[in-house]
């Protein structure tokens, strides 16, 4: 029945959302403790920002890197997902020039969260760590978080 079928939606939307927790917090666990041994292949910067949330657009031109896809993929998607929690904002779009990706809007409100100088959204404090233990560097320029992979 319509109502059941609800209910199941709500249970697989949670486990998803417990697994991606999950993810973070062992990838935070790797990171802190040195033990984080990223599994690098070659992919593009503009798919690495590719994902299937309509509320976050994707536009520009990508790059070839060597990165973990999948941790770069889910760390970038984190960036996205807090601006549009802790900012005003409805929509976000990353704009990728190689490997510079410009997310905006990042409000006054929310920079302090995406960039994770404010430890209140686990994804964004993950994927400071990955982008930057990869090599890279998260910085706010204006009302944009600038992420170079």
């Amino acid at each position: 029945d319509e109502r059941s079928s609800r209910f199941l939606g709500m249970i697989e939307a949670a486990s998803e959302q417990m697994t991606e927790l999950l993810d973070d917090l062992g990838t935070a666990a790797r990171i802190q403790g040195g033990r984080w041994d990223p599994a690098l292949r070659e992919a593009s910067t503009l798919e690495l920002a590719q994902t299937d949330d309509e509320r976050i657009t994707v536009e520009g031109e990508g790059g070839t890197v060597q990165t973990d896809v999948e941790t770069v993929t889910r760390a970038l998607r984190s960036f996205a997902i807090a601006a549009l929690r802790h900012g005003p904002a409805e929509r976000v779009t990353w704009l990728v020039h190689g490997r510079e990706l410009e997310l905006s809007p990042v409000s006054s409100a929310a920079a302090p969260v995406v960039t994770g100088e404010q430890k209140r959204d686990l994804g964004s404090l993950v994927a400071r760590a990955v982008i930057e233990g990869l090599g890279g560097s998260v910085h706010l320029a204006g009302e944009s978080l600038l992420v170079t992979i």
